[in-house]
Formats: C-alpha cells, sequence, structure tokens
C-alpha cells in the first residue's frame, strides 16, 4: 500500500500547484479553483488514510511482499458474481437519474430514484437466505 500512498501524496502537491497557478491565471473562476482546492483535500485525506493504514500492516497485500509469487495475489476478489445482472441495472438506473437530474425532470428523478432502491435492495440481498426456523 506504500505505493499508493505516495500516489495520492504525489496527487495532492499536484492539485496543490494546479489550483495556485488556475487561481493565478483565471481568478474570477472561482468554481474551478474550489474544484481544484477540494481535490487537494480529497487526495490529501486518502493519502494520510492509506500512510497510516501502511504502516499498520506490514505485508498484508502480496503487492507489498518482496518476496510474493505471482499465485499469492489468485481467487476470489469478491466483486459483483459474473451472473449478476444487477451492476448493469444498478449503472442503468445511475444514469437514468443522471440524465433526470440533467434535463430537471423531478417526475423522472422519482421514478429512478424508485428503481434505484429496488436494484439496490436487490443486489444486496441477491444471495441473502433467511435463518432457518427448526
Amino acid at each position: 500500500m506504500k505505493v499508493e500512498t505516495w500516489l495520492f501524496i504525489g496527487l495532492t502537491g499536484f492539485f496543490a500547484l494546479a489550483a495556485v497557478i488556475y487561481g493565478v491565471l483565471a481568478p474570477k473562476e472561482v468554481v474551478g479553483i474550489t474544484a481544484l482546492v477540494l481535490t487537494t483535500g480529497l487526495t490529501l485525506i486518502i493519502g494520510t488514510f492509506l500512510l497510516f493504514v501502511s504502516r499498520r500492516l506490514e505485508a498484508a497485500r502480496p503487492e507489498d511482499d518482496d518476496d510474493a509469487e505471482v499465485s499469492d495475489g489468485a481467487g476470489d476478489l469478491g466483486f459483483f458474481s459474473p451472473g449478476s445482472y444487477y451492476p448493469f441495472f444498478l449503472a442503468s438506473c445511475v444514469a437514468l437519474f443522471a440524465v433526470a437530474t440533467a434535463y430537471l425532470l423531478v417526475w423522472l428523478m422519482v421514478i429512478a430514484a424508485g428503481f434505484l432502491l429496488w436494484v439496490v435492495c436487490g443486489l444486496v440481498y441477491e444471495y441473502h437466505r433467511r435463518p432457518a426456523h427448526h
């Protein structure tokens, strides 16, 4: 995780420098400056979190171990199951909600939010089984 830590710390410096340069070149454009400052803060938060976590976990992942084999990183990664259609429907509902927000169609936002809640519940409880009653 040390590579990711230095990646985010480096991005923090890059975005801070970009915010300063953007502020000098376009001082009246406050939206861009605000976005760059918020991005700087976000990468700083992620970088410091990864810094503290990487100190606590010495070699928790095979990528961090110098003596690791390629086969150590194999196995189940814990993402969506390959036969599940819920990620596709989830992306479709989010896209519909984004289009409805872009056109300010409140009725379509309500419908998309309803579908979104339905799909999220289906995704969460896709493999849920009730406890056995004996």
